[in-house]
């Protein structure tokens, strides 16, 4: 690769670990990026070595996250092995099944997202008057844990933005707590993924590494912003990536 690849991989690291702190969906930012400036790579090295970068952007989110959002850490992080291990399970089945079938679902899924949050301006901007019970928490994050880290193991575009809005709508919490719960269970899914990806030798691991310095920054500065700015920022953005996530799979899809 040349130098201006390099740059163009280094922009796309940083941007996307600035989308998926705030909202998810930095994978469709850099996925093409690095197809882009490797159209040599498969498709699995090239989800393998965007992994390597979001397990680091993503943690690098955690902890930011978890310095001003006080979080139920003996929840979260049950529902974050779980979700490496659905994650594992859905990078084993990424042969089995018709990825093509899913594009059209998640579309549906993600207009879905964006009606949901423009016609019900509070939800995730203003926290439930009666807060959830313990029991309800266990079933939605585990359920969420399970689904949706199969779902980024065999696809993975948007995964911390279905997060974000299951936690939202099902648990009444604000966008800000939201995300960073997210954050946890994603980290988790991408661990879970990559673990797989790199037994059965597919990662580029110079590469990821290096993308993965510049999307650390990109995640602190997008969960700072998240962080400073509030669930209102967090909604607009978050309107944003999911209308940019619809046309981006439409193009793959019908393009």
């Amino acid at each position: 690769m040349t130098a201006a690849d390099w740059g163009l991989l280094m922009v796309a690291a940083t941007a996307a670990g600035w989308v998926d702190a705030v909202v998810g969906g930095g994978g469709l930012i850099l996925l093409p990026a690095i197809l882009l400036v490797a159209p040599q790579l498969s498709p699995q090295a090239a989800l393998a070595t965007n992994k390597v970068t979001a397990v680091f952007g993503t943690a690098a989110a955690v902890v930011t996250f978890a310095r001003k959002v006080a979080l139920d850490w003996k929840i979260l992080v049950p529902a974050a092995v779980l979700a490496a291990v659905a994650a594992a399970g859905g990078a084993a089945a990424v042969s089995l099944i018709d990825r093509d079938l899913f594009i059209p679902i998640i579309m549906v899924a993600l207009v879905g997202v964006a009606v949901l949050v423009t016609t019900r301006p509070t939800i995730g901007t203003v926290a439930a008057a009666r807060p959830p019970t313990t029991r309800k928490i266990l079933v939605v994050v585990f359920l969420a844990a399970g689904c949706f880290g199969f779902y980024d193991g065999i696809l993975g575009p948007g995964t911390g933005t279905f997060f974000i809005i299951a936690f939202a709508t099902l648990l009444g919490t604000e966008f800000v707590r939201s995300a960073a719960m997210a954050k946890v269970l994603n980290l988790g899914s991408n661990v879970g993924a990559l673990t797989f990806f790199a037994v059965t030798g597919h990662v580029l691991w110079q590469l990821g590494a290096a993308m993965a310095v510049c999307n650390v920054i990109g995640a602190v500065l997008g969960s700072r912003a998240a962080l400073a700015r509030g669930a209102g920022f967090v909604r607009v953005v978050l309107l944003v990536v999911v209308i940019g996530m619809v046309v981006r799979l439409g193009w793959q899809q019908f393009g």
